[in-house]
């Protein structure tokens, strides 16, 4: 972080360093201590900041990403933000293209950003010409001087994150940590630091987050990439119809699937008793964690973090309406 007597030379010199703070109420009937790693304190408020800023500085290194180029993303909201983010500061133009599931604040979030935004159906084949990923390669390829992120297969993304997030983890924690419960979409967040913390320790449990209606769970299970385990779902950002290279599936000790319900509560309770206002995900890495409970993950002496990606401003449309929960038949 470059500072001058506390004083940043650009919103980029903020992404990172993001505090990890004790849980008490939400987790006081588990066994062990229990610790959140609060990304929504990047400027952009989510961990994507990390492998955008990453991505984006590696590809100017190297001259790929050139002056008055363009970005072009797939991205279920907070890494097209991050991406935008950047854009702006650095003076490049950004074109996403993000599922329908995204809510609506992101959406708007995007375009306030600057960014041009393609809206695709969530729910079709990875390989079809509408999804999201097919529309941001299409739109790459008829782009002149655009740089595709490509975040699902992007090895940046884990390496982002072995580079910043578990080096952080390790050192705030003072090397005890004994668990990690991170949700897995692309897959770089949980690999890159589970990577880190595993070096340093092998000792310490990856406890990943998936989504019913994900493919993950079972491909890291069997190595089948079963299509019959796809069902459309809510929660953004995590989970995936396609097997993303930028997950290091040996770094995982084990998957837990986590519903849509279930997670939009757990989101709305850890607001409610630890005042940390937290998005989608955050809420199934915390219904996640109650479900590795009850299965005896942890003890008395576990050091449990848990890895908060984004914030709830976010999803104001979504989990914090009542007229969407009750759309979705969560609320009566």
């Amino acid at each position: 972080m470059t500072k001058n007597n506390g004083i940043a030379n650009s919103i980029l010199d903020l992404v990172g360093e993001t505090p990890l703070i004790k849980l008490h109420k939400i987790t006081k009937n588990l066994k062990g201590s229990y610790f959140a790693k609060v990304e929504s304190f990047n400027p952009g408020h989510s961990s994507k900041d990390r492998i955008a800023l990453h991505i984006i500085n590696d590809a100017e290194k190297k001259g790929i990403l050139k002056k008055g180029a363009t970005i072009v993303e797939t991205t279920s909201g907070n890494t097209g933000f991050s991406l935008a983010m950047i854009s702006l500061v650095k003076g490049y133009q950004c074109i996403l293209a993000v599922s329908d599931k995204t809510s609506q604040d992101k959406i708007d979030l995007l375009k306030t950003m600057g960014a041009e935004v393609h809206i695709c159906p969530a729910n079709v084949a990875a390989d079809d010409p509408r999804s999201y990923y097919e529309v941001a390669k299409i739109i790459h390829k008829k782009t002149k001087n655009s740089v595709y992120i490509n975040q699902y297969f992007n090895e940046l993304n884990i390496e982002a994150h072995y580079r910043t997030t578990g080096p952080e983890i390790w050192k705030q924690t003072a090397g005890k940590i004994t668990h990690l419960v991170a949700a897995s979409g692309t897959g770089g967040t949980i690999s890159g630091v589970g990577k880190y913390l595993k070096e340093q320790n092998p000792a310490i449990k990856i406890l990943g987050v998936d989504a019913i209606g994900s493919v993950l769970k079972k491909f890291h299970e069997t190595g089948d990439f079963d299509t019959n385990e796809i069902k459309p779902y809510k929660i953004e950002g995590l989970g995936k119809t396609l097997i993303p290279t930028a997950t290091d599936f040996d770094v995982i000790d084990v998957y837990e699937k986590v519903s849509d319900k279930e997670s939009a509560f757990a989101a709305r309770e850890i607001v409610k008793k630890e005042g940390l206002f937290c998005g989608y995900t955050s809420g199934a890495v915390i219904q996640a964690t109650k479900q590795y409970a009850a299965m005896n993950f942890f003890n008395k002496d576990s050091f449990v973090v848990v890895i908060f990606p984004d914030h709830g401003s976010r999803y104001m449309n979504k989990i914090y309406s009542d007229t969407w929960m009750k759309e979705q038949g969560f609320l009566d």
